[in-house]
């Protein structure tokens, strides 16, 4: 009994921890800001008293960079959601394209690997299975860190990619499809009950880089719910404890949110609805011939820099969602 008190005290000081971490943050996104606005500020009074134009440009990239900082401070502030301050669970899977979607699929890892760096997120692989030439068939990532999964909520759905093959000797355009799936990493403590006798559970072995444990046990696992047709898997773990261990967490995140959200809307609004991999049904299309523009279909933000955004920033999609989505819930 003493232990259980011990660990429940444990998870609740953790708990509050992570809610100072948070509240710091915002009080240090404040005061960077407020620094900002003070520098402009004094800019504009020198280049009025010296009458030097030469310091136009200065408060030009000074403010771009204040009103930049402004809307994401803005935008978090719709990160309101029961979910929204948890970590998140993405997977990646190829579709539609064969050996080209593989490629598009460790294009998009890369993308949110980089979002994750820019934000200070920390990142593990928890899955993934190899391309049977090129890339991933599919990876599941988990991002640590304050909003994680309320701002990259925005990127569930189908990723399209236009662009010249490199796998086409014939050099022609190519079209593939990428759909991106996420789940809030909620606290494992969550009241959920699975019986034992709804579950099939496969082991297999690890694959990638890892020395002769890898390759000589199995010790990845995946979790089938066979009441619901959720599949759960981990290998990064050493061992098929371990995976086992992490599998549970997750399959009983996605158990606890089926459960308490009945109705479809209530589930659009946490994990949504992953559409069909492939023909009219992307969220988000990524050209890169015969020109260059990254457009998503929901908030018709646009971005003409595509290396930009595949190097990892998908701020203005992410904000443009959140307050999409704001607007259209109100």
């Amino acid at each position: 009994m003493e232990d259980q008190h011990f660990w429940d005290d444990a998870k609740e000081s953790a708990k509050v921890i992570k809610e100072v971490k948070g509240l710091k943050s915002t009080i240090e996104a404040f005061e960077k800001l407020e620094g900002l606005y003070e520098d402009v500020e004094t800019l504009i009074e020198m280049g009025y008293e010296e009458e030097d134009e030469s310091i136009l440009t200065e408060v030009k990239e000074s403010f771009e960079l204040l009103d930049k900082q402004l809307d994401d401070m803005t935008v978090s502030t719709l990160l309101s959601d029961e979910y929204d301050k948890d970590n998140a669970i993405l997977t990646i899977h190829a579709g539609a394209g064969g050996t080209e979607s593989c490629d598009w699929a460790s294009m998009l890892y890369r993308m949110y690997c980089r979002y994750a760096d820019s934000k200070g997120f920390s990142y593990e692989v928890l899955d993934f299975l190899d391309g049977d030439e090129a890339g991933y068939k599919s990876v599941t990532l988990q991002i640590n860190g304050d909003n994680a999964y309320g701002y990259l909520k925005s990127e569930r759905g189908v990723h399209r990619l236009v662009r010249i093959s490199p796998f086409n000797a014939a050099g022609k355009r190519q079209t593939s499809f990428v759909s991106v799936d996420i789940m809030p990493d909620i606290d494992d403590d969550i009241d959920i009950e699975i019986n034992e006798d709804d579950l099939k559970i496969d082991t297999y072995r690890a694959g990638g880089a890892g020395g002769q444990h890898v390759n000589k046990t199995s010790s990845a696992v995946r979790i089938t719910h066979i009441p619901t047709g959720i599949v759960v898997q981990c290998q990064n773990e050493r061992s098929q404890f371990q995976n086992k261990d992490r599998c549970m967490k997750m399959l009983k995140s996605q158990l606890y949110i089926k459960a308490q959200q009945e109705n479809a809307e209530k589930i659009s609004g946490i994990r949504g609805e992953v559409s069909d991999n492939g023909w009219g049904s992307q969220i988000r299309s990524y050209v890169m011939q015969p020109y260059t523009m990254v457009k998503d279909h929901r908030t018709n933000e646009e971005v003409g820099n595509i290396q930009s955004v595949l190097d990892g920033n998908i701020d203005p999609f992410i904000n443009a969602y959140l307050k999409w989505i704001k607007l259209k819930n109100d």
